[in-house]
């Protein structure tokens, strides 16, 4: 068979960004341990470089089974010991029965643009010295260094904020084997840029007659996902003035574009041509069903360690902080205690912030059954504080265990209503203001531990602790 084909048709002058980083994946080297204790891709050298880490919204320091080995709330990437990027190289039209066989070098990464039944567009690829490529998807095949599933968290009526629900592998999940691929360059400043699709066992990207794709101004080709890479830029310095961006779609080619009417919508949106798919500190990457956030070296050194949370843990309990009602001590629970509800553990109420021990009275409206073990009331009763009269939900407060999710290292004095989940003041306000992707098309602020919509004028509280009386 004869394919045609020219380097040329490929070669993109230097101003078109999207060409020095479309590039593929190799089997995962070996996993370490990265500065705050979370494995990442690891390079050999005594000083790898890290070029940032990717966190799982909704994950409060680590997945619900355990963190395991690339299945995992988070992940460090590291300069690897060797390049394994990948460019564009040469351009085919092939007649379409015919792309099974034209694939067919296993060794050669490609991109195949299904036009009609009878013509297909091959784009193949070749190997790029200066780019490290890593792989997200749900697969958990060898070529995907961060194998991501689906997001359980709690919406107002109940469901998850991502579509396929459990956090699990789900038959019904809406997260792309190969979802998308992260290209980082080997010298300083060692930007990295998101590309839609990854690249498959064979090597090959797919994109089929369905899909949305078409021909570029220069003659080349470009495409996007079923369910589209979504991805948003915070509009100024993550750590310092904390401000949503807008919600753009990331093309196979590194192009940035408009959101489709709907998730999966054939027609694209309109091209965004001064923005760039150069992820920056608090850019957001949605797969449809899990969302991730990217932190920079230089902005996780504003967030506390797993050490200095339990330093504030600790702090906050020297406070001897005491129920108003009934005078007893509160106390948070370890880092490391999850969901289990301590005896001595604060509750608030969400719609005043008065910090309560736990006791079984106080419903206004419909009474809500005990929990498990009859220990606790479940979180969505509504109660009457005794302090104000105020009338809402009543639910234990947890610690933000996740210091990348955190926007500075300050006191831990706001909550997620209705949540609970504690963190500094600056945390709580930057994140109300984000909208995250919910289903096909809406947008909700969720709180960044646990997924849960947040309700409310503002969306957080400040708690109101009574310090002992001696």
């Amino acid at each position: 068979m004869v394919l045609e084909g020219s380097s040329e048709a490929l070669c993109p002058p230097p101003s078109l960004e999207l060409r020095p980083s479309c590039n593929k994946s190799q089997p995962s080297p070996p996993l370490g341990s990265s500065s705050q204790s979370h494995d990442g891709v690891f390079s050999e050298d005594k000083e790898p470089v890290k070029y940032g880490e990717l966190i799982v919204l909704g994950h409060n320091g680590s997945l619900a089974n355990g963190d395991k080995g690339r299945r995992r709330s988070r992940l460090a990437l590291y300069k690897r010991p060797k390049a394994n990027g990948v460019k564009p190289d040469v351009i085919h039209n092939v007649s379409t029965p015919l792309v099974s066989k034209a694939l067919s070098n296993k060794s050669q990464h490609s991109i195949s643009y299904t036009l009609s039944r009878s013509h297909s567009v091959i784009v193949e690829y070749t190997h790029d010295s200066n780019t490290d490529m890593f792989q997200i998807g749900r697969s958990t095949e060898s070529m995907i260094d961060f194998v991501v599933t689906d997001t359980a968290g709690s919406s107002q009526g109940g469901g998850a904020a991502g579509e396929g629900g459990g956090g699990g592998q789900s038959a019904q999940s809406t997260i792309s084997r190969y979802a998308c691929r992260i290209m980082c360059e080997r010298s300083a400043p060692y930007t990295a840029r998101i590309y839609a699709a990854g690249f498959d066992s064979s090597k090959n990207i797919f994109l089929g007659e369905r899909a949305a794709k078409w021909r570029t101004s220069d003659g080349l080709m470009d495409g996007l996902t079923t369910n589209g890479v979504l991805v948003m830029h915070p509009a100024g310095e993550f750590v310092s003035e904390p401000a949503p961006g807008v919600w753009r779609e990331i093309s196979v080619c590194g192009n940035v574009f408009a959101l489709r009417e709907t998730r999966s919508a054939q027609q694209r949106g309109k091209l965004v041509e001064n923005e760039s798919n150069t992820l920056q500190d608090g850019s957001l990457i949605d797969l449809c069903g899990a969302t991730l956030l990217w932190r920079t070296p230089a902005g996780l050194r504003h967030t506390p360690t797993l050490k200095q949370l339990e330093s504030l843990r600790q702090e906050l309990n020297a406070a001897r902080p005491q129920c108003p009602v009934g005078f007893n001590t509160l106390a948070f629970p370890s880092l490391a205690q999850r969901e289990i509800v301590d005896k001595k553990q604060p509750w608030v109420y969400v719609n005043c912030g008065h910090v309560h021990g736990y006791h079984n009275w106080g419903y206004r409206k419909e009474k809500c059954p005990a929990g498990p073990g009859g220990t606790a009331p479940a979180s969505t009763g509504e109660r009457e504080c005794p302090m104000c009269r105020r009338v809402g939900p009543y639910v234990p407060l947890w610690l933000g265990c996740e210091g990348g999710l955190y926007l500075d290292a300050g006191p831990p004095t706001h909550a997620f209503c209705p949540c609970g989940h504690v963190c500094s003041e600056k945390t709580v306000v930057g994140w109300s203001q984000i909208p995250l992707p919910h289903g096909t098309h809406a947008f909700h602020a969720a709180c960044p531990f646990c997924g849960t919509w947040l309700t409310g004028e503002q969306g957080h509280i400040k708690l109101i602790f009574q310090g002992p009386v001696d």
